[in-house]
């Protein structure tokens, strides 16, 4: 799995989205199913979920994208 091409995938579909992804071994839809999206910040803090907030970053369409690079 490449992480890389993971992150890649991620910032050409949504360049703002903030996210933490820690690298895993294994396959690639569970580290995108294991990121931590950054939400919000209190004084300097990120505030993460495990939710994905951007409805248009699906697994399917970085999958797709990943399959470009």
């Amino acid at each position: 799995m490449s992480i890389e091409k993971l992150a890649q995938a991620l910032t050409n579909l949504k360049s703002e989205a903030v996210w933490s992804i820690k690298g895993k071994n294994g396959k690639e839809e569970e580290a995108f199913n294991d990121i931590d999206w950054v939400i919000g910040d209190d004084n300097g803090t990120a505030i993460t979920t495990k939710d994905n907030p951007h409805s248009e970053l699906t697994w399917t369409k970085v999958k797709e994208e990943m399959d470009k690079l």
